[in-house]
């Protein structure tokens, strides 16, 4: 009974660096999982990856007060920072796992193909996956890590000379042990010398052991590391075909060119915001953990729901073979604070919403038409709530596929995403659009509606200080103060500025290039040495003025006057 062992249990004691081991290769086999996924991924579909597929589903959990604390916190990197916030949670269960498995071998690894599972169902549960297929990057990964878990445990606690393996060890029965018992001073000499050597041929395993572990580990990471690194350097299939479309798509001139910009439209102030946001620069806040990439050729458009004739599905072709127009929109976002960067300006190029709507038999509430709400759902399952009267009420409303000159970036809904404007983008600005649904406030709430944001939600007035920076220090004398003012669809009337608690005096405005258009705005001031307070104001064509008090940007969009505290020397 004595010589039986255990097959879960450890060959011989754990010492505190088998534990430090243990970790690394809880840590190793982790590393050496996802990176295996990722490979597969690159084949399959990126968004499988398990880390994407676990963090779009964090993402779609987190409460929207936490989801817009992280966008003013961590502005655009705000999806970086989620997914190493994944990969240092994945690291702590990893170390733990690793321990495990120094204890319990087997279970250690299937703990690893546990968390494989996890990531299978996050992947296959997105509203994004149409595929069983997504599973396959986060099991392959995880088999692939808990094969390597059990075989470094199978390294560090290998069998070694003279050690113990277990209560019973070295233990015979009592004849045996009285049949080979001599002197006492021959069992102590014996001993002695029974014991130095084995314990000089132990310690030479142990090194042996964790020099094979170390080798082992090193060796799957280094090849891990590689083959994720090819994978992501030549890209899955549909990446690069819809690369590849988009590079070969040749933009149609439109029918409707939009109007030069007015000569006095642009400023030429340092530090103030360009008229027109180059692309690189333009904001991007979205939920879309990778940016799809949507090959041009296989794209579709349905447009269904109440209110519609017939069920239409158009191509890309089929779109920019209709009457297109080009128009300068500014587009802000409702988490943009006061004074936030979350606003920019494009040149787009598509066709007018309204036209198709109601060619396909859709009238507006206003007209007797039944539905009230058009939802815009993305190819990653992203739904906007958009009000069918605000779309057909004769503003430029688009569904473009050009912006400043070029086809969307892919980071900007490529190939075909819905222009509004005067309404904030979570309930208007869809990108990767791919359906268009008729339906009713009442019936359907779009993604951001059950998580605290309304339903309807208008771009508020803002006035932004561009220059002077917060906390500059700008030379006593003439110091130009510049910014921009947006109020879309109701136009900017004046801007007007005050130094700390003094008049406020107007500022020059830009001309104006449209009422959908941001303006810029300057005002020289004579500054005297000392810290002040600059704050600016706008007056939208209504002629109602900036509210004082801010607000946060929930429900609706922020509100409130944008000021900066500068030192003058």
């Amino acid at each position: 009974m004595n010589a039986t062992r255990d097959a879960h249990r450890p060959v011989r004691e754990a010492t505190r660096t088998d534990r430090l081991l243990a970790a690394l290769g809880g840590l190793v086999a982790a590393y050496v999982s996802l990176a295996v996924a990722d490979l597969v991924a690159s084949r399959v579909r990126p968004e499988a990856s398990p880390v994407v597929a676990v963090g779009g589903a964090f993402v779609d959990r987190t409460p929207a007060a936490l989801k817009d604390w992280a966008i003013r916190t961590f502005g655009e990197d705000d999806k970086a920072v989620l997914q190493l916030g994944i990969l240092l949670v994945l690291a702590l269960l990893a170390v733990g796992i690793g321990l495990l498995a120094l204890r319990r071998r087997a279970l250690g690894s299937a703990a690893v193909g546990a968390f494989g599972v996890l990531g299978a169902l996050a992947a296959v549960t997105r509203p994004d996956s149409d595929s069983a297929v997504d599973a396959v990057p986060s099991l392959v990964g995880a088999a692939a890590g808990a094969l390597l878990l059990y075989v470094l445990m199978g390294r560090l606690l290998a069998p070694r000379p003279g050690a113990v393996t277990g209560p019973g060890a070295g233990a015979g029965t009592a004849a045996g042990s009285g049949a080979g018992s001599g002197t006492a001073a021959e069992n102590e000499s014996g001993s002695g010398s029974t014991k130095a050597t084995g314990a000089g041929a132990g310690t030479r395993a142990a090194r042996a052991d964790r020099r094979s572990f170390l080798l082992v580990a090193a060796t799957t990471g280094l090849a891990a590391t590689g083959a994720a690194a090819l994978g992501r350097a030549v890209g899955s299939p549909a990446e690069e075909n819809a690369a590849a479309s988009r590079a070969a798509l040749r933009l149609p001139r439109p029918a409707s060119p939009a109007p030069p910009v007015p000569a006095g439209a642009r400023l030429a102030v340092p530090g103030i915001s360009p008229f027109v946001t180059p692309n690189r620069d333009f904001y991007r806040v979205d939920t879309a953990l990778v940016v799809p990439k949507v090959d041009a050729n296989r794209w579709r458009l349905r447009l269904h729901g109440t209110g519609v004739r017939e069920d239409l599905v158009l191509t890309l072709r089929d779109l920019m073979a209709r009457r297109t127009v080009e128009r300068d929109i500014t587009l802000s976002c409702v988490s943009n604070e006061v004074g936030g960067p979350y606003v920019g300006n494009a040149r787009w190029l598509g066709v007018p919403l309204a036209d198709l709507l109601r060619e396909t038999g859709v009238r507006p509430p206003s007209e007797g038409g039944p539905a009230d709400q058009l939802v815009a759902r993305s190819v990653d399952g992203m739904t906007i709530g958009t009000p069918v009267e605000d779309v057909m009420d004769g503003r430029d409303a688009l569904l473009a596929f050009g912006m400043n000159g070029e086809p969307l970036p892919f980071e900007h809904g490529f190939p075909v995403r819905m222009v509004v404007p005067g309404l904030y983008g979570y309930v208007s600005a869809c990108k990767w659009i791919e359906s268009i649904e008729l339906t009713t406030f009442d019936a359907y709430d779009a993604y951001w509606v059950p998580r605290g944001w309304a339903a309807e939600a208008p771009v508020k007035t803002q006035s932004r200080i561009d220059t002077p920076r917060p906390f500059g220090r700008p030379a006593a004398g003439t110091v130009m103060v510049a910014g921009v003012a947006w109020a879309q669809h109701r136009g900017v009337r004046r801007v007007e500025v005050r130094v700390d608690d003094g008049p406020w005096r107007e500022a020059r405005l830009a001309a104006e290039d449209t009422r959908d258009t941001w303006r810029q705005w300057t005002y020289p001031w004579e500054a005297a040495p000392g810290r002040h307070t600059l704050t600016v104001r706008a007056i939208d064509g209504t002629g109602a003025t900036q509210p004082e008090r801010r607000t946060e940007t929930m429900p609706d969009g922020a509100q409130g006057w944008h000021s900066v505290v500068v030192t003058v020397e």
